[in-house]
């Protein structure tokens, strides 16, 4: 069986499908992953053969573009420097700064040449290569046309707990073609209604909406090559140890103002626990001093060998911390920036394992109480407990290889 990965440029959204790259490829199957050549090396290091056939403009730059629309389609006053110019990444005085019909005049060609090139390459790809079913991540609409044009099983793997058919503002993961490749090509119009199955990595009833069948996969974390150093990962003896971990991401979409490591590690400076700090360079170099009970990792650790040792972990609500932490059975507090961040902690706290909160109105004061109350009380220990037992009862990803294989062969899974 041929099976073709797409994905979009940002690392954390194809991470959850290198364990079923891994497992495919173990069962013989042959398996390429279609990607940005800006993405091709990390992918490389996996041990998956990388594709580097697309393109399009930076999926931070779309991402900071759409929240400038959203912002000024809403009116809202915007604080001086909380927002980031789409192109270069700087903060802006006032959106203002940002002219964006002249942007559209001067770009959008280019731009839509560029992601229509991208899907004239997967499409050329698909057809000499004749995947028998496509595996993509929800912002990535090559693949489903790729699936489209071969007439093969469109599955989108999720990589969080929002699924392909939220109803909530700023939840719309599955993305639109912009470049109107799919009708040019003689196929109907992009959208979530064109994925076939689904894959879930959460535990049953934690996922978000979706309308095609769902194929329940255990999450495996991966988040990059790394190890541990011995000390993090024995756990203390005299009091617990508290996981700090932050995104770069929101940072570059929302701004250097939304890292909250200073604050949180002034939250937990007075708390008898042992704080690990898992940061990114550009994030280390604005910590300054560190309170006495906490300790930096000096370089970068996969949070699966750090978690054992842990009692609870503060992180910004993404996919993969969010996770790797559930599978560990660690109690979580969210802290998060985005819609989809937020969704992710809602859903967790609803289900007794954690606790959730707006990263940006967060206090030190607020990071304290809610941390001691993960590390205090058991009803949280108790929901992370359960919710590890149900995800580990997930199949696996070498058990959701034989499925797909059904899938690729009747369509029906």
């Amino acid at each position: 069986m041929r099976v073709l990965f797409t994905t979009s440029d940002i690392s954390t959204h194809w991470f959850p499908m290198v364990p079923l790259g891994w497992a495919l490829q173990s069962a013989g199957h042959e398996v390429r992953l279609a990607c940005t050549p800006r993405a091709a090396g990390q992918i490389s290091r996996t041990g998956l053969t990388p594709l580097p056939v697309l393109d399009g403009p930076d999926h931070f730059f779309k991402a900071r573009l759409a929240r400038y629309r959203a912002l000024t389609a809403s009116g809202a006053p915007v604080e001086p420097g909380t927002v980031l110019h789409p192109v270069t990444g700087e903060p802006m005085a006032s959106l203002a700064d940002f002219d964006i019909a002249e942007y559209a005049a001067r770009n959008r060609e280019h731009n839509l040449a560029m992601m229509r090139g991208s899907c004239d390459r997967i499409a050329a790809f698909a057809r000499s290569w004749r995947p028998d079913l496509v595996v993509t991540e929800p912002q990535n609409v090559e693949g489903v046309l790729a699936a489209q044009l071969l007439g093969v099983p469109s599955v989108c793997h999720l990589f969080s707990t929002v699924g392909t058919h939220e109803p909530g503002p700023g939840l719309g993961i599955v993305l639109e073609d912009h470049s109107d490749s799919f009708p040019r090509l003689g196929l109907p119009e992009m959208s979530a209604d064109l994925i076939d199955h689904v894959i879930d990595p959460c535990p049953p009833g934690l996922g978000g909406a979706c309308e095609a069948p769902r194929l329940p996969v255990r999450f495996v974390p991966y988040n990059g090559p790394g190890t541990a150093p011995d000390w993090a990962t024995e756990r203390p003896a005299e009091r617990p140890r508290v996981l700090v971990s932050w995104s770069t991401v929101v940072s570059k979409v929302w701004g250097r103002q939304t890292c909250r490591l200073p604050t949180i590690l002034d939250g937990l400076a007075e708390l008898d626990a042992e704080v690990v700090v898992a940061a990114a360079p550009e994030d280390r170099a604005e910590l300054g001093t560190l309170p006495r009970n906490a300790r930096l990792l000096e370089t970068w650790a996969p949070l699966n060998q750090l978690l054992p040792a842990c009692e609870a972990i503060v992180h910004h609500g993404g996919g993969g911390s969010m996770l790797a932490a559930l599978v560990a059975g660690v109690p979580q507090l969210s802290l998060a920036i985005t819609p989809e961040q937020a969704a992710n902690g809602e859903r967790l706290a609803a289900d007794g394992a954690g606790l959730a909160a707006d990263g940006r109105a967060a206090t030190a004061g607020s990071v304290r109480g809610a941390v001691a109350a993960l590390l205090g009380e058991t009803r949280c220990r108790g929901g992370a407990a359960a919710l590890r037992d149900a995800a580990l009862a997930q199949p696996g990803p070498a058990e959701l290889v034989g499925t797909l294989e059904r899938l690729s062969r009747t369509g029906a899974a």
